[in-house]
Formats: structure tokens, sequence, C-alpha cells
């Protein structure tokens, strides 16, 4: 029983998951993060699990994997799997939604800061031998919205309680226990867009948040606002962004999360008041080992135990 791991990141901290699959008699195969079809297709006829960070999981892969019974995301979005297929073929897709939470939160508020104070600019001219002296802004007392108040947003949210900030949230399906609990109000996507300081993206990627920060949108932002994306990056329409970001539409923005990656230049790049980062906010020696720990449980769970998997993501029952 095979199981192929194309996410970097598994088990990078910790061999202990590896040695879970181990003692339950599966076969782990490691192959690169953008290894091809071509690579994946020697073993996929005898694979039984995935664990993938971005790899492509479409119509082509499945045909050519009959005894597959799980697809596990190594992280939380499953935009890369094809839902409607692998349901159609009795296949669970899985993730681990909080495992990585506190890492992913405390990676977006540290951009906010980042924007806030323009640390990178300040370091970045440090670095070339001048002495900037950078007039930037407060986080302390200003409005924070969170887009998506799931297990990532609700983290920020507490981390700005500390920074005396207003929590404003959207979300489509809001949690009001939560928010009554922690002081955080609920208003429309039109109202945090236009009264939020710092806006930060919280949310998977879907036909609803598609570029849900398109140039319309981010003109009714302030204009010393700041917006933040850690979760998808076509939830932010890129060029419409730099439009706005060269022209001060709004006072800057951070991404760790792009349409394309990797990425080796982007428009967005040559602008000082965009932070760009690669897809880090979950890297952290605990999440990873958490995340790791989580897809191998749920594979025992679906393969050897003969039960539903914990996560499942693609409606199958």
């Amino acid at each position: 029983m095979k199981v192929i791991c194309t996410s970097p990141s598994f088990a990078k901290y910790d061999a202990a998951p590896i040695d879970a699959l181990e003692q339950q008699g599966f076969e782990l195969i490691t192959l690169p993060a953008d290894a091809p079809l071509s690579a994946l297709e020697p073993h996929l006829a005898e694979t039984v699990a995935m664990i993938v960070a971005f790899t492509d999981v479409n119509e082509a892969l499945l045909a050519k994997a009959p005894q597959l019974k799980i697809v596990c995301k190594h992280g939380v979005g499953v935009d890369n799997i094809n839902l409607d297929a692998t349901r159609a073929r009795g296949i669970y897709v899985t993730n681990v939604p909080d495992a990585n939470k506190h890492a992913v939160a405390d990676f977006a508020f540290a951009l906010i800061l980042n924007s806030a104070r323009q640390i990178t600019q300040a370091a970045i001219e440090t670095r070339a031998g001048n002495w900037p002296r950078i007039f930037a802004t407060d986080v302390y007392g200003k409005t924070l919205g969170i887009i998506g108040l799931g297990n990532i947003g609700k983290q920020v949210a507490l981390r700005a309680k500390g920074f005396n900030m207003r929590v404003i949230a959207f979300d489509f399906y809001p949690d009001e226990k939560f928010a009554a609990e922690h002081g955080i109000e609920f208003v429309s996507l039109d109202q945090l867009t236009e009264s939020s300081d710092f806006i930060t993206l919280h949310k998977p990627l879907t036909d609803k948040t598609q570029n849900l920060f398109d140039a319309a949108r981010i003109k009714r932002m302030k204009k010393s606002a700041f917006l933040i994306n850690a979760s998808r990056g076509s939830i932010v329409n890129e060029q419409d962004l730099y439009q706005a970001l060269l022209d001060n539409v709004i006072a800057g923005a951070a991404a760790d999360v792009f349409e394309q990656e990797p990425l080796a230049e982007h428009p967005l790049f040559t602008l000082s008041n965009f932070i760009p980062t690669s897809h880090i906010a979950g890297y952290t020696d605990g999440a990873i080992s958490a995340i790791g720990e989580r897809c191998v449980a749920q594979i025992v769970q679906c393969i050897k135990q003969g039960e539903r998997p914990t996560n499942v993501m693609n409606g199958l029952d």
C-alpha cells in the first residue's frame, strides 16, 4: 500500500508521521512538490493515499489511481483538488483546518505590524547604507476588519485585542457566539471595507471569493488603509491591487499568497508599499508537525479502520 507525498514540509521537523505510516504497513513515496504527472504515474496504480501541498489532483491523475481512497491536503485550502471528480470516484478529500491556525494568525498579524511600521523598507534602506527616518502609522487602537472569522480569523481577532483594536468582521457563516464573547461586530462587506484601517483576508478560494477585492472594492477602502492577504492569491485581483498601490489609492498591502506560485518576478514586487512573502505563513515547527500527524491519522482512519476521516471536504459520506 503506497502513500504518495508531494508536500516538502511533511515530517520536516519530526519523523513521527513517517514512523506511524510505516508501523501501519504503508510504503511512503516522497516526490517533489512540482512533480509532474509523469513522475507520479509509476506509483499511482498501487497508491491508496496521497498527501499533497499544491499538486493538481485532477481527472488525469485520478484515472491512473484505481486504488486511491483518500487525498489529504497538507494544510487547509483544497482548491488544487478536483472535489467533484474525487467525490464521483468515492475518494475522500481531507484537510487539517486548525493545526496551523496559530502560526498563520501570528504571521498575518506580523504583516499588519510590518505594513504599518514599514519594517521591511527600513531594513532594506538601512542595509543599503542609508539611515531612513520613516514616519509610519499606529496599529494600537485602530480598526481591524477580518474577512473570514473562522479558525485563523478568530485567532487574529484575539491578537488584535491585545492592541486595543476595534475588530469588525464579515463572514458568510457568522459565528455570533464567538463574536459576542469577544466584542467583535459583524458588519456588511461594504461597511467593513469602508471602515477598516487594516483588512486581513482569511477565506478559502471559492466562486464567492474569487476577485473579491478588485479595483472597485479597493477604491472603497480608506486611503490610509492596508490590505493583508494570507489566504489565497486569487481573492485579490493582483493587477487591480498593483494599480491601486501605484496610484496611492490605499496606503499599502502585503501578501503571502499569489495567483501563480512560485514567482520569480511580479509587478507588485517593484512597489515599496507592498510586502511579498513566499507562502510561508503556516511554516513553523509546531504547525508542520501537527499537520503531518493529523494527515496520517486520517489515512489510518480511512484505510486501516474503514472509517470516515475526520475532516472531509468534498461532501463524501
